[in-house]
């Protein structure tokens, strides 16, 4: 059908509905475009819990598991044999039928209950409004996961370095962040797809395998992840887990962090169990070693970072890394890159850190090395001032508060979302800001006016209001935003938040010295020191003026109390919890009474550990520091039981 022939009959299927809102079914085409913004996510619990997979990271653990589930079941496990699938790397959503039509989804949450993001989904294209299939009476749900392909990601970051907007920073976030917007216009607008894997229903269902489910799943329209494999051996799949690993990964328009394998016969399954009622014992994820490539080490640069620190990093010979070209690698500072010895014309491992920010590991000392030997500039490259490393401190900075460089990155830090939060203001934006002579200070933006924008390539009418309007916005946001936007050293958003619940009032904070501000519980001498030192600098004093004179708020809201159950507990937030950011969850805690620190010590009380929790959730393990989850937090915040 021709797309103008398509839109004249969507648009007659519009008018019906809207004359006759009672024949509106739940699998009409108009519901894909999504309903007005919601105010917030509803909770759903699932029919039957979402499981979390424990890992294998090769051949040997694979037949581990596999030995251990012998002893369990005995040779029913082999009789059975498994099912290999790729670990789509997504979000992971539950789709609720209701004789074959979509009534419902909701994100795996903490596994028994999720948010509703049913609108959203109706938005993605992979996902059926109605199921090709007469045979499910009754509500079933069908679990997968939502994924953002490559070649889509790559084609919305083009388009948004078009427009001047942020790019998104991987597929994997992305698609989270898609799927939990609250106006689904905005996950309309991202091709989005979906792969299925599991059925959960209310009645027994014909089905006696896991490869009968993924057979099941493709009749009735669900897209199923592609190469997957019924293997009668332990040895077929670690076989076929090399080949993905390997050969195919590569290949692949969609993120995946491993294969997943599952006993194969339910029968075995159930008889093998649940660990700890979160846990399957009949399936694991194979778990893939990072990515790592090899490429060449062309230079050595320096950018200069908001607070002055000079951040040495790499510029690489382009290189294929898990599906994206890389051509830059951070150095984090001048000891990394004395410590590896690293020259310019060196062969270099490279690896995406957690798939995101590329980091070099190392240079190849079986290859022939670079022989240029690299120096940290003791001028700053920015403004050729002298830069200096005070002793103790791992990074060398620049000193000079009106350096280009620093200022560059100190308004990207002021409009970004942590801080004042002005959506639309870009990095290339204000580049293009400074460039034009319009803005030098964060205090320049709350004087632009839409005239100004649009004599400057890149704004049209609408586009120029809107972004005056967002800083007009920002003009209300909270004291603990605004210290978090300053860039102070030292000062990230949790001691920002500290400091502006502690003296509510900027003026009241610009009065204190240093030992004032070291009295406040998790500042410390070195924070206090720098919130001082930054606040006599007479340029800061200025520029605090020139906010009070654009009608900045300097005042914080004193929190709510929503309970006692955890006063005088530290409490560490690890990793990503299935439900709540990281904000939330902070904000939650302090609200019963309890203090989040960023450190694990033996004073911290217990640990909130999500995925991909890491060397926290290590370092709490060695001192013996208990470790919940999400669904325990909020047990305890319910109960009042700390």
């Amino acid at each position: 059908m021709a797309d103008s022939e398509y839109d004249l009959l969507f648009r007659e299927l519009q008018e019906i509905e809207e004359k006759h809102p009672e024949l509106r079914a739940a699998d009409s085409p108009t519901r894909r475009v999504g309903a007005a913004p919601a105010s917030q996510l509803e909770k759903y619990e699932h029919l039957v819990p979402m499981l979390s997979l424990d890992n294998a990271f090769d051949d040997g653990e694979l037949r581990s598991w596999e030995e251990k589930l012998v002893r369990l079941a005995g040779d029913d496990v082999r009789q059975s044999g498994y099912t290999a699938e790729l670990k789509i790397d997504g979000l992971a959503v539950s789709l609720t039928y209701e004789n074959g039509v979509l009534v419902g989804a909701a994100t795996r949450g903490n596994g028994t209950v999720g948010e509703i993001v049913t609108n959203n989904v109706r938005t993605v294209r992979d996902v059926p409004l109605r199921l090709r299939t007469t045979a499910l009476p009754g509500r079933v749900e069908i679990r997968g996961e939502v994924y953002f392909p490559f070649s889509a990601f790559e084609e919305v970051n083009v388009a948004r370095a078009r427009e001047g907007e942020a790019l998104l920073a991987n597929p994997r976030n992305a698609a989270a962040g898609s799927l939990r917007q609250l106006d689904p216009a905005i996950t309309a607008a991202r091709p989005l797809g979906f792969f299925g894997y599991a059925i959960a229903a209310e009645d027994p269902l014909p089905l006696q395998t896991q490869w009968d489910v993924l057979d099941a799943l493709s009749e009735w329209g669900i897209p199923v992840a592609p190469h997957r494999k019924r293997c009668r051996t332990i040895d077929e799949v670690c076989e076929w887990s090399r080949a993905l690993e390997h050969d195919l990964r590569s290949s692949l328009d969609f993120a995946i962090d491993g294969g997943a394998i599952k006993v194969d016969a339910f029968r075995v399954q159930e008889e093998l169990g649940v660990i700890r009622g979160r846990v399957p014992r009949w399936a694991v994820a194979r778990k893939f070693a990072p990515d790592i490539a090899e490429t060449e080490l062309l230079a050595i640069k320096v950018n200069v970072g908001r607070t002055g620190a000079l951040n040495p990093y790499a510029v690489l010979k382009p290189v294929e890394i898990g599906g994206t070209t890389v051509k830059l690698a951070t150095l984090h500072n001048e000891d990394f890159v004395r410590q590896r010895d690293l020259r310019i014309g060196d062969r270099v491992q490279v690896k995406r850190a957690g798939d995101v920010i590329p980091q070099l590991i190392a240079p190849l000392t079986t290859a022939p090395r670079g022989k240029e030997q690299w120096v940290m500039p003791v001028r700053c490259p920015s403004c050729d001032t002298p830069a200096i490393r005070e002793e103790g401190e791992a990074l060398t900075y620049c000193p000079n508060v009106a350096c280009p460089g620093r200022q560059l990155e100190g308004l990207v830090h002021f409009a970004s979302r942590g801080a004042m939060d002005i959506r639309g203001l870009s990095y290339a934006r204000i580049a293009h800001l400074i460039d034009s002579g319009l803005v030098r200070a964060a205090s320049d933006l709350y004087g632009l006016k839409p005239e100004q924008l649009l004599e400057m390539e890149g704004y049209a009418e609408k586009s120029a209001a809107t972004l005056v309007k967002a800083i007009d916005d920002s003009r209300a946001q909270p004291l603990s935003r605004l210290l978090h936007g300053l860039g102070i050293r030292h000062v990230g958003e949790a001691a920002a938040q500290l400091l502006a619940r502690h003296f509510g009032d900027l003026d009241l904070l610009l009065a204190a010295n240093a030992a004032e501000i070291a009295k406040i519980r998790g500042i410390g001498l070195v924070i206090a020191q720098g919130v001082a030192d930054f606040f006599s600098d007479p340029s800061a004093r200025e520029e605090i003026q020139r906010f009070r004179e654009c009608g900045l708020n300097f005042t914080e809201p004193r929190p709510e109390t929503a309970g006692t159950s955890l006063a005088g507990k530290a409490v560490v937030v690890t990793g990503t919890l299935p439900t709540l950011s990281r904000k939330a969850a902070t904000d939650l805690i302090e609200a019963h009474g309890g203090r989040v620190t960023s450190s694990v010590s033996k004073a911290t009380s217990f640990v909130v550990a999500g995925e991909e929790a890491g060397g926290k959730r290590d370092r709490a393990r060695a001192l013996g520091v208990e470790i919940v989850d999400e669904a325990e937090l909020l047990r305890r915040l319910e109960s009042g039981d700390s």
